[in-house]
């Protein structure tokens, strides 16, 4: 990711890129918190498309993930709410974090060593956690009774860039093997089937 300064400071700025990720997240932040509060109370308990996985275990999981890139660039998430207790306050807290540091040019661009190389914080998130808010949010709602469109934009996206995960994206606690997509299916269908979902 490129680094812009402004003339005559050297102090970094965040450069359009960067504040399309961080807008981006903030984005499907809103849509996944949005599906938190319209789960009835006692649907929290349903089986999700994520085999072994409650609905509350699809938030607990997407809650846990925002702490995971964290600890890769050094950083502790915090103490959060718990997602037993207050689902939607723990994705709150959660997300807060993560999108401060999106919005900060020095903690956007904080850097590590991943499976696919030398990535910074602001390029982890566009590539697992934005991604993710997009399917568990379809997880969630599945799993609960809404009747989840994503986006079209976010569909398209996703379905570019899921085959690029390898075989890596395929296991436990992760997605299962491809599905044949259905006769006439649209792009969610056919990156539901992709992602070993059945739509």
């Amino acid at each position: 990711m490129s680094r812009s300064f402004k003339t005559g400071v050297g102090e970094p700025e965040q450069d359009g890129r960067m504040s399309d990720i961080a807008d981006r997240y903030a984005r499907l932040g809103d849509q996944f918190a949005a599906t938190i509060d319209d789960v009835p109370h006692e649907r929290w308990s349903a089986p999700s498309p994520c085999e072994g996985w409650t609905a509350r275990d699809v938030v607990a999981h997407v809650v846990e993930t925002q702490g995971m890139f964290e600890r890769l660039v050094g950083r502790d998430i915090g103490d959060l709410p718990s997602v037993e207790d207050d689902p939607a306050a723990a994705w709150e807290a959660a997300r807060r974090v993560v999108e401060g540091h999106l919005r900060d040019p020095q903690t956007a661009e904080s850097s590590y060593d991943g499976l696919f190389g030398r990535s910074t914080f602001a390029q982890a998130v566009d590539q697992f956690l934005s991604f993710d808010l997009v399917v568990h949010r379809w997880d969630l709602g599945r799993a609960t009774g809404q009747d989840v469109r994503m986006p079209a934009d976010e569909v398209a996206h996703a379905l570019e860039l899921a085959p690029t995960f390898g075989e890596a994206m395929r296991g436990p606690k992760a997605f299962g093997p491809e599905l044949p997509a259905p006769e006439g299916a649209d792009d969610q269908d056919r990156l539901l089937a992709f992602l070993g979902r059945r739509p």
